[in-house]
């Protein structure tokens, strides 16, 4: 599959199934993919995994709604529709039965000219989230399969490799291993998030497996640990690809505006558990994306 099937149509609204949990408050997955996508000029609909009241990270007492038992329905429902969406979009998945659901969401939707791509939402820090299990990782591994993308953190790939997680600094030799023996899996190209060789700068590396080329993109560090920044990267990935740019130049946009998002809330001394400021950064990056 060539870039070219990512490319913007004039006079033609493109739309995104973003699959994907929901919570009512703190920036991340739906609240952070929707508005996104939509401020990049691509319609988003959204297939909700589960709904909370507020996002995990940092915050206790939250509420938990499962909506396994919603998914076939929805699925059910748009096909009977005849709804065709140019890209796919999955994030966090709660049960293993939502393994199962999305794979075959995949199958009902793909056409010859759509772009699926997965955040395989499940670690980090060297870590399996606590709701996961090792087994729920492997199952993880058969979603990635049928992607045209897949965006992992370090953590996340190496447990899709069932190889051992290793701290940075990395070495080029070391990401590029990750990167093609992730292309392996079957998805034609990888973004990998996380990446840094000094402790002073952090970004991503891309992986085209057609043509072989391997870019990176950094930014200067920001100290601190902020939620969501992997939903807000990869919400602008797609958005950059379906906009017509190709891949390591999307992944550098969503570097930048990632970045600027985390710089806003950095300087704002605001509380980071909440997610970041990606929304007074949309002027920026509607300029980079030459729609204004």
């Amino acid at each position: 599959m060539s870039n070219t099937i990512y490319m913007s149509k004039k006079n033609y609204l493109q739309r995104v199934a973003a699959i994907h949990d929901l919570s009512g408050f703190g920036k991340c997955s739906l609240t952070v993919a929707l508005p996104i996508l939509s401020a990049a000029g691509i319609e988003a609909s959204a297939l909700p995994t589960a709904i909370l009241s507020t996002h995990t990270g940092g915050i206790s007492g939250f509420t938990y709604l499962d909506t396994t038992g919603e998914m076939r329905p929805f699925t059910k429902h748009w096909k009977s529709l005849d709804i065709r969406f140019d890209a796919i979009y999955s994030g966090f998945l709660g049960s293993f039965e939502q393994l199962d659901i999305v794979k075959d969401f995949f199958d009902e939707f793909r056409q010859d000219n759509n772009l699926i791509l997965v955040d395989p939402v499940m670690a980090d820090n060297g870590e399996l989230y606590k709701i996961f299990t090792p087994d729920f990782a492997l199952g993880m591994k058969d979603v990635c399969k049928k992607a045209d993308i897949i965006v992992p953190n370090i953590t996340e790939a190496t447990l899709l490799l069932e190889e051992p997680y290793q701290p940075g600094p990395y070495s080029e030799d070391y990401i590029e291993h990750l990167l093609k023996k992730l292309s392996d899996l079957g998805p034609r190209q990888i973004v990998l998030t996380g990446v840094y060789f000094t402790e002073t700068e952090l970004g991503a590396a891309t992986y085209d497996k057609a043509s072989g080329e391997i870019a990176y993109s950094f930014v200067a560090t920001i100290p601190g640990y902020y939620h969501g920044t992997g939903d807000v990267f990869a919400s602008t990935l797609l958005a950059g690809l379906l906009n017509g740019f190709n891949l390591s130049e999307s992944a550098g946009i969503a570097v930048r505006y990632t970045a600027a998002s985390i710089r806003r809330t950095y300087e704002a001394g605001s509380d980071i558990r909440f997610g970041v400021n990606f929304e007074q950064s949309f002027p920026s990056l509607l300029k980079e994306l030459r729609l204004v």
